[in-house]
Order: structure tokens, then C-alpha cells, then sequence
């Protein structure tokens, strides 16, 4: 089982940034997806969820407006679109995939945010 994100990097304020996370390993379509960030002495924190056949998505209030949750099933990834990003959105960015009682973790990326 992998999952593999991608996309993370260092961004100007207000800047965007499109994150993706390759699954393999397993039957992708049957599990939500999730994305979490974890900040520097900070903990994990969710940033927002996708139903398996993309018909809910869910995010954190700090959240909304500003990111956004896709995914695509025949190419086993999801996305995480983020604009206008603060520099409080500096973390490391990771996805997460559950059903049930199964879940996995992605190794995370690195998101920074500073002029």
C-alpha cells in the first residue's frame, strides 16, 4: 500500500497550490479520502474530507472557501486545492485513506507559505 503526495513547496502569500496523492496498493474508490496538516509544534489537524464517490466533500472552518477536495478514481489520486494561502498554512500536508477499521498514511509533503 502507497500513497504518494506531491506538489508541496514554497508559495508567496496569497499564492496557490495544488497538492496530489497517488494511491496504489489498494481499491481507491472504495475509501474516503481525507487530507491533514500538521504545523511546526503543532498536531494534526484535518483539513478536509471526500466521500468515495465524490458526492460530499468536508473541510475545516479555517478551511472553507479557501481549499478544495477532488479526486479522480480512474487514476487512483486525489487533489487538494489551495489558494490565497496564509503563512499560518505553513505544515506539512498529508493524506490520509479509511474504511472502516483500514486506513493509511501518505509520507506528507511540505507546504510553506512566506514572502
Amino acid at each position: 500500500v502507497q500513497l504518494v503526495e506531491s506538489g508541496g513547496g514554497l508559495v508567496q502569500p496569497g499564492g496557490s497550490l495544488r497538492l496530489s496523492c497517488a494511491a496504489s496498493g489498494f481499491t481507491f474508490s472504495r475509501y474516503v479520502m481525507s487530507w491533514y496538516r500538521q504545523a511546526p509544534g503543532k498536531g494534526r489537524e484535518l483539513v478536509g474530507t471526500i466521500t468515495s464517490t465524490s458526492s460530499s466533500t468536508d473541510y475545516a472552518d479555517s478551511m472553507k472557501g479557501r481549499f478544495t477536495i477532488s479526486r479522480d478514481n480512474d487514476k487512483n489520486t486525489v487533489y487538494l486545492q489551495m489558494n490565497s494561502l496564509k503563512p499560518e498554512d505553513t505544515a506539512v500536508y498529508y493524506c490520509y485513506a479509511n474504511r472502516g477499521l483500514l486506513d493509511y498514511w501518505g509520507q506528507g509533503t511540505q507546504v510553506t507559505v512566506s514572502s
